[in-house]
């Protein structure tokens, strides 16, 4: 299946947005360290980050990258722009490895060139978009009953970890910040895409700031990325970034095809064999991303002894004991 060229638009947005943002998390990382030094850590509910001018380094870096995302979403569908975020992982991962000394082992870059092939085979699969002309025809697949249903579940799901869990296991446990993070993620992308379809039409003649819609979005966007900058800001400050990375791409990745197919019903225009094969590339991103996630510090730990070491070993050079005596 052929990429329309609005899907190219996308592919080149999502692409770029992807090496923003994964640059955004190591020098974001690197003021939060630098600001921790000086002042209460963003972990243990500081803010002196905002006083670091590497931190805001890397917030321009990481909202370059979301403007571009927005763009991409507007041009194509979430089933080909989120799963390019495994490239920000990619990008993370290897500047992780290089500038926080965070070792990037062998199987980490087997990791990384898997989910470049998983990526590939999502792209050339992606499903062409059917066009839409207004924003209230975005805001009429939001009101559908399946949507709403899950936007209550997410919104249930959240605040059960926000109020019960994060006090109680957010330092200990990466899934309560990420997932926090993920679950608000995937309505801050249908938001975005309904933005980004908004300007995309108003450039093209037809002005969609007049309806209430877009505004609703728009304030809809606003609060999702307030929450989910404050909770990432949490998890790379407590936990390493080579785990942050692929752990928040997967969840993100997996809870925002979800409200795509929910909301938009992107699989409608598509064969079984096409289905088949993105979901297989997106099985082998997770593949790739769970290697990264798994060797992220294999690089620095000192060699093992065997699992079965020699009995000749000793602390004397003397001669093996007979076999009847061993």
């Amino acid at each position: 299946m052929g990429l329309s060229s609005d899907n190219v638009h996308g592919l080149i947005l999502a692409v770029s947005s992807s090496i923003f943002i994964g640059s955004s998390f190591i020098i974001k990382k690197k003021g939060l360290k630098k600001a921790g030094t000086t002042g209460v850590r963003a972990g243990s509910g500081g803010h002196t980050y905002l006083y670091e001018p590497l931190w805001w380094a890397g917030m321009i870096s990481m909202i370059l990258g979301e403007i571009a995302n927005f763009a991409a979403y507007a041009f194509a569908p979430a089933i080909l722009v989120t799963p390019l975020g495994a490239l920000s992982i990619i990008v993370s991962a290897v500047l992780a490895h290089f500038v926080l000394e965070e070792k990037l082992h062998i199987f980490g870059v087997l990791g990384c060139v898997l989910c470049m092939v998983g990526s590939t085979g999502i792209v050339l699969n992606a499903p062409q978009e059917s066009p839409i002309h207004s924003v209230k025809e975005v805001w009429h697949h939001a009101t559908q009953p399946g949507f709403i249903v899950y936007t209550v579940f997410i919104l249930f799901l959240i605040g059960i970890l926000i109020f019960y869990f994060v006090p109680r296991y957010g330092k200990t446990h990466l899934i309560v910040y990420v997932g926090i993070c993920s679950l608000m993620g995937s309505l801050t992308v249908m938001s975005v895409k309904a933005v980004g379809i908004a300007l995309k039409l108003t450039f093209s003649g037809s002005n969609q700031f007049k309806a209430y819609e877009t505004w609703v979005f728009a304030v809809i966007l606003t609060v999702c990325c307030l929450f989910q900058i404050n909770y990432l800001n949490k998890a790379l400050d407590t936990f390493n970034t080579a785990v942050v990375s692929p752990v928040y791409y997967v969840m993100f990745t997996i809870f925002t095809i979800l409200a795509s197919v929910i909301m938009y019903k992107d699989y409608e225009s598509q064969n079984a064999s096409q289905i088949v094969t993105e979901l297989c590339g997106f099985v082998t991103i997770l593949a790739g991303t769970f290697l990264l996630h798994k060797t992220r510090d294999m690089g620095n730990d000192p060699p093992k002894e065997p699992i079965f070491q020699s009995p000749q070993v000793s602390e004397a050079p003397s001669s093996p004991l007979p076999i009847s005596r061993r």
